[in-house]
């Protein structure tokens, strides 16, 4: 692999980090200016458009980005701009009428979400916060599209600087606009969360003018190339789209599949907890589920997903060169490195669920029950997005609508009963289920269609697991023991437990790791290297 090319994808892969972790942290801020009412409302608003957004843009960059590399390496330049040309015009209209559609049907939205007058959020107010993210689906597609553009001529840096630049931005208008109306002006929640909303499209202003002023600079080179274009390919739009499609579709159903899941939770949720009576516990235990819980969940699932993914071209590689040797080699290594960060991480997070969530949004039981029940499910997230990307890899992304329908069916049917039962803790167990469903289709189609043994994958997970309860024994006594004198009610004593109990497991779980060799076969020579520096034996 080139310099060049192992730059650009440190730089966009640097710059989606950030991205990530901003996202996650401004969360502490926005839930100390609005309060719990105010990230309920803005949940609510966020989901609905969250969908809209996955289907304009999901697949969208990656899927233009490979068209223009593939006819860029034949010198065929021409291609790639006039793809680029149309794609503008397509990409704004797409985003009009996306923006249309949200707009007009927040009041159904609205009808769907609050089942009760006891709730502490009023269907005004949803219509309204809906409607002002709405906005941001009109330059969003638009704004993907040169994304692309730019990623398709091995220029990664544009679309770093422009995620970052648009989290800067959207956050500091969120914020600001936030505390400005509620502290200042002493106006309405559904004001101020409106404003907070809206923030995605001042984000998305902001990361427009960068991406303008990255065209600007570089326009002369881009028509350089022009000069060189060989002249022989004439494709019409209509092909060209079909190829696009083609690239995005499966990454569309991946990306969507977690918002679906939370908009089931939107649109049935409140529903069942009004039916058992627990209509004015309903706006605060969705949001304690589907905001506060799901933003710390996702975290490891970031983390294990980034590690596996990078995997995946080498497995597509050896499924078209026919090296069944080597794919079964990788298939190995992603499922098995997958494992090894996700697991531990979730052991973590339910065994000090409690500072944790004191940490970031203060102390509360029921939002700490809900975080120790869901950590789990991140493992369930984290295998439905490298599944359906390594049937992606053996060309049987088909299946990818099977097994994500299906479990779209078993958590839209169980989610009521189960939450009458259970409560919030109904509600994740009918997403583990939804998940778990599609996860055994995805790891069927992988076995018949790779012909691939799990045998080693077993045997790798119960020793893994075996690490994590090692590690869960250990940290949990110190976390015991730390408890004794410092209370999980106080933030900062929380994260002096947090910091305290996670090296300890950290140290427990990397030393079985390295003494077993298991952190080696995962890994590589890069582990000896990193001994050596530590001055490591073991």
């Amino acid at each position: 692999m080139s310099s060049k090319l192992l730059r650009g994808t440190f730089i966009l892969t640097l710059g989606t980090l950030i991205s990530k972790v901003l996202g996650l942290f401004y969360v502490i801020p926005f839930d100390a200016i609005v309060g719990q009412k105010g990230t309920t409302l803005y949940q609510y608003s966020y989901v609905p458009y969250t969908i809209f957004i996955s289907i304009a843009t999901a697949g969208i960059p990656l899927a233009i980005s490979k068209f223009i590399s593939k006819y860029n390496a034949l010198e065929e330049y021409a291609v790639g701009r006039k793809l680029f040309k149309s794609g503008l015009v397509v990409m704004l209209t797409t985003g009009i009428v996306s923006f249309l559609i949200l707009y007009a049907s927040a009041p159904l939205l609205a009808d769907l979400i609050i089942r009760d007058n006891d709730q502490t959020t009023s269907k005004a107010d949803v219509i309204t916060v809906t409607r002002a993210v709405s906005f941001a689906l009109i330059v969003v597609p638009f704004m993907s599209l040169i994304r692309g553009f730019f990623q398709g001529h091995q220029s990664m840096g544009p679309s770093a600087v422009s995620q970052v630049v648009e989290q800067i931005v959207r956050i500091v208008f969120l914020l600001a606009g936030a505390y400005v109306v509620l502290h200042i002006f002493h106006g309405e929640m559904a004001t101020a969360v409106s404003l907070a909303t809206f923030a995605a499209f001042i984000g998305a202003i902001g990361s427009l003018l960068v991406l303008f002023w990255y065209w600007y600079k570089r326009k002369p080179y881009l028509d350089e190339l022009l000069l060189e274009d060989k002249g022989t390919a004439d494709i019409s739009l209509r092909d060209m789209y079909k190829e696009i499609l083609l690239y995005a579709a499966p990454f569309v159903f991946v990306g969507i599949a977690n918002p679906l899941f939370q908009f089931i939770d939107q649109i049935t949720f409140n529903r069942a907890m009004v039916e058992i009576g627990l209509a004015k516990e309903s706006d605060f235990a969705f949001s304690a589920l589907n905001f506060y819980s799901h933003k710390l969940v996702i975290i490891p699932v970031s983390l294990a997903t980034a590690f596996s993914l990078t995997l995946v071209p080498n497995i597509t590689k050896s499924y078209i060169e026919q090296d069944f040797k080597g794919m079964y080699k990788m298939l190995n290594q992603t499922f098995q490195v997958l494992l090894f960060l996700t697991v531990p991480a979730v052991v973590g997070m339910s065994l000090l669920a409690e500072p944790i969530y004191t940490a970031f949004y203060g102390h509360d039981l029921s939002g700490t029950e809900v975080l120790r029940a869901y950590s789990p499910v991140a493992i369930l997230f984290a295998l439905y997005s490298v599944t359906a990307a390594i049937m992606q890899g053996i060309n049987e992304q088909r299946f990818t609508i099977l097994s994500l329908l299906v479990g779209l069916l078993i958590k839209l049917s169980l989610n009521i009963p189960l939450i009458k039962l259970m409560e919030t803790k109904g509600a994740i167990l009918a997403t583990a289920l939804g998940y778990g469903a599609a996860i055994l289709i995805n790891l069927v189609v992988i076995k018949i269609y790779a012909q691939y043994n799990y045998k080693l994958v077993w045997r790798r997970t119960l020793l893994i697991g075996i690490f994590s309860l090692l590690m869960f024994l250990g940290a949990g006594a110190v976390y015991q023991i730390f408890t004794l004198f410092l209370t999980t009610e106080s933030v900062w004593e929380s994260l002096i437990i947090i910091l305290v109990c996670a090296l300890v497991g950290l140290l427990i779980y990397s030393y079985l790791g390295l003494r077993s060799k298991l952190v080696n076969l995962l890994f590589g020579d890069k582990v000896d290297r990193l001994k050596k520096k530590l001055h490591l034996r073991l």
